[in-house]
């Protein structure tokens, strides 16, 4: 049964981030998309530390996930421009993998009015790892970018 509902909570989740993808794109054309583009859940290094995230990083550089989204490499001469353009690429992961886990967050709250505990706590823990910690990675990558537009350029 466990290994049905994982199977079933890593497809949702590759799923959602083709929903995040799509809806973000949508909501990049609104008004509201710039207030998130400054989002910060956990400011705190050290807090990203101990929740894990620099093996998320690790995971993320080093495994086939490095191939999802090439826009987001740093070149070795940086131009402001450059900075600017990541900086953006990053926002729309950041917001697309946010999207993603609210989409996800539907089906884990499905199976909760359902009382299948269970199952709910496996689309979380996977959801959580899929998406947002991806997420927090762009806000800790966009903070490294804004640190380092400001000592480049000020």
């Amino acid at each position: 049964m466990i290994i049905k509902y994982l199977t079933f909570s890593i497809s949702i989740t590759f799923i959602s981030w083709v929903v995040g993808l799509i809806l973000n794109l949508i909501f990049m054309k609104t008004q509201h998309y710039q207030k998130f583009s400054n989002l910060n859940f956990i400011e705190n290094k050290s807090l990203n530390k101990n929740i894990g995230l620099g093996i998320i990083k690790w995971v993320v550089k080093n495994t086939p996930f490095k191939f999802f989204n090439p826009k987001l490499k740093l070149k070795s001469k940086v131009e402001m421009t450059d900075l600017n353009t990541l900086r953006k690429e990053m926002t729309s992961a950041e917001i697309g993998h946010l999207i993603a886990f609210v989409f996800v967050m539907i089906f884990a709250l499905k199976e909760l009015v359902h009382l299948n505990f269970v199952f709910a706590l496996i689309i979380m823990i996977v959801n959580t790892l899929m998406n947002l910690y991806p997420s927090l990675l762009q806000q800790e990558n966009k903070r490294r970018i804004d640190k380092l537009a400001k000592l480049k350029y000020s």
